[in-house]
């Protein structure tokens, strides 16, 4: 039978995963090849919107159980409840690759993102879920402290609101200090694989914006290159010094997002929709990774936005300068709105009951 290019782009060794945690996608997904899957909470409340008879029941079974909870306890029992399921699936790629692979990430509360503490405090309580469990932290300076506590106790992270070279570089060196710390403690790093994500297409999205806002006149063509050149350029700098975390690219805007990224070693994380659609295309499937993106199209880029220079850079961004990028504060307000609407979710299932 003639290969998927799904299952093309693996021989190519590129990892794909399914960006969402919704259990019979992520069955697809693996049947199909897929490595890995993610999740945050607004993936999930799309997951309890999209199938209600699935997953209302669930959560009636879990306001049951805990009549004193709150919605927060009761709407984190359900994140601990999909995400061992969807574990669970994946566990079979994890042991048969000795635990490199088939992680499902699974994103600490956005509400502690000022928080390092609160937030290794939750991650723990996460990783233990499963032996596959990859922790999600944001790319923000607690963010980095929180990846490196928890790379030192030998948890994979999954680095995410990441946008840029400067927030992918500073999170792998975050790793690297947590790496070390772990050797010198005599932690077990044998299961670490750690992902840095950045959001490809959601830094296009913020490029489109600006040109909108601000009547700059640029072929629109170009603008979905320029999260394919933040994630080649971090790619380079990755493997020229060594890095032992992997890019994962997420947040797909068109085809390119993971045509131009196979053959890297490298995840790609794609929405259940957009990899089947990939699938039924007739995009050539090959290794692209290594070719440069047009140097006329990054010269237009940086000349026209200040905000692709100072992501483009490593240098374009300090830290502290991290949460105040404008994909940064969209997207972890869309992650704060998403968590309130799941919890409001299982606010009206607790007040019906």
């Amino acid at each position: 039978m003639d290969k998927t290019k799904m299952q093309i782009t693996s021989d190519f060794g590129s990892d794909w995963w399914n960006d969402s945690c919704d259990l019979k996608e992520l069955q697809d997904a693996v049947d199909q090849g897929a490595v890995g899957a993610t999740s945050n909470p607004v993936i999930i409340k799309m997951v309890v919107e999209n199938k209600p008879d699935e997953w209302l029941p669930v959560i009636d079974r879990l306001i049951s159980d805990s009549p004193n909870g709150t919605e927060d306890d009761i709407t984190w029992a359900l994140v601990d409840d999909i995400g061992t399921r969807a574990a669970k699936i994946l566990e079979p790629v994890y042991h048969k690759t000795n635990g490199e692979k088939g992680k499902l990430s699974l994103q600490v509360s956005p509400k502690y993102y000022p928080d390092p503490e609160r937030m290794v405090e939750q991650a723990k309580h996460l990783a233990g879920l499963a032996p596959n469990i990859a922790i999600k932290c944001p790319a923000i300076a607690p963010g980095l402290e929180a990846i490196e506590e928890l790379v030192s106790q030998g948890i994979t992270i999954n680095a995410t609101v990441s946008f840029s070279v400067p927030q992918a570089v500073r999170c792998a060196e975050a790793v690297e200090r947590g790496w070390k710390r772990a050797e010198e403690n005599g932690v077990d790093t044998s299961k670490l694989s750690p992902y840095v994500t950045i959001m490809v297409g959601r830094i296009d999205d913020h490029l489109r914006g600006i040109a909108k806002d601000e009547s700059i006149t640029i072929d629109p063509d170009y603008l979905d290159w320029a999260g394919v050149a933040i994630f080649k350029r971090a790619y380079q700098i990755f493997n020229e010094r060594g890095y032992r975390s992997k890019l994962l690219s997420a947040a797909f805007r068109c085809h390119m997002h993971w045509s131009e990224l196979v053959g890297g070693n490298v995840v790609i994380s794609m929405p259940y929709e957009w990899w089947n659609k990939f699938n039924e295309s007739d995009v050539e499937v090959k290794n692209r990774m290594e070719q440069d993106v047009d140097k006329k199209i990054i010269d237009q880029l940086q000349e026209k936005f200040v905000d692709f220079r100072r992501a483009y850079e490593e240098d374009g961004m300090k830290v502290d300068e991290f949460l105040q990028f404008g994909p940064s504060n969209r997207t972890l307000r869309q992650f704060l709105s998403g968590y309130d609407g799941l919890a409001g979710i299982v606010r009206e299932r607790m007040l019906a009951s």
